[in-house]
């Protein structure tokens, strides 16, 4: 059984929650993280996650969000401290791709949700987009435990966020015609990754273009499997301890 540590289970992208949560259970998909990206994805996850045991969730607010909104998720994030069913901040980070002009205020709404962390011991999943060198500069001076959500980057960069603690987001990219990761993995091995789909975009490979769900963590595990030659119950039982490294899942 393998865990979704990176998904976005909204309303607006899925018709039946309930149905796809049964599909979840079907295909031996242990938990997923549902991940809230501004104020309205953050109660609507945190509600949703009271009706399904094997649903759990992280808030904060996704750097091409309206940055204005930090104060209003602080008060979420604080208020939730003491749920079970929230367990880390994120989907946060810096994204220089799509928002260059924004950088300054970026990193100092990504900064104060790093503090929020560091202040009550939650781990972090991190987005970063053509932003690497900043990230790395920033995160050096936290001890957080969390994830790279969507990694896609060298050899070097990935050493240096594992030397930090970080696992690293492997998703429906890594089955992309051309995508380079696979060849990162060959080097720096599995012993620090854990599965996501980003649901519902980054569908895996034969099935890009459809609507991605949890269950895809099944597909993008067989890719690995066998573009590294490693067992299935190997990948989920590496994966699975580096989740359980993370959160405090019980």
């Amino acid at each position: 059984m393998f865990v979704d540590t990176h998904c976005h289970i909204y309303n607006e992208y899925y018709e039946d929650i309930d149905k796809l949560m049964e599909k979840v259970k079907n295909n031996n998909i242990k938990f997923i993280i549902n991940n809230a990206c501004n104020i309205k994805t953050a109660k609507e996850i945190l509600e949703l996650s009271n009706r399904f045991d094997n649903m759990f969730v992280v808030v904060g607010l996704h750097p091409e969000e309206n940055l204005d909104e930090i104060d209003k998720m602080e008060e979420i994030i604080i208020y939730n401290v003491n749920n079970n069913k929230m367990v880390g901040i994120g989907e946060i980070g810096l994204d220089y791709y799509w928002n260059k002009e924004t950088k300054e205020e970026q990193k100092k709404v990504f900064i104060k949700q790093l503090e929020l962390a560091r202040k009550y011991n939650l781990p972090v999943i991190i987005h970063s987009r053509e932003s690497t060198g900043d990230m790395l500069d920033i995160l050096k001076n936290y001890k957080l435990k969390g994830i790279i959500h969507c990694f896609n980057g060298s050899v070097e960069v990935a050493k240096e966020y594992i030397k930090m603690g970080y696992k690293l987001g492997i998703n429906g990219v890594v089955t992309f015609k051309n995508c380079k990761l696979i060849d990162t993995l060959k080097i720096i091995g599995i012993d620090n990754i854990v599965f996501e789909t980003d649901s519902p975009y980054l569908t895996p490979v034969p099935d890009r273009g459809k609507t991605n769900d949890p269950s895809y963590i099944n597909k993008i595990a067989k890719f690995l499997s066998e573009e590294l030659n490693v067992g299935l119950d190997k990948l989920a039982e590496i994966s699975n301890n580096n989740v359980s490294e993370i959160f405090d899942i019980k």
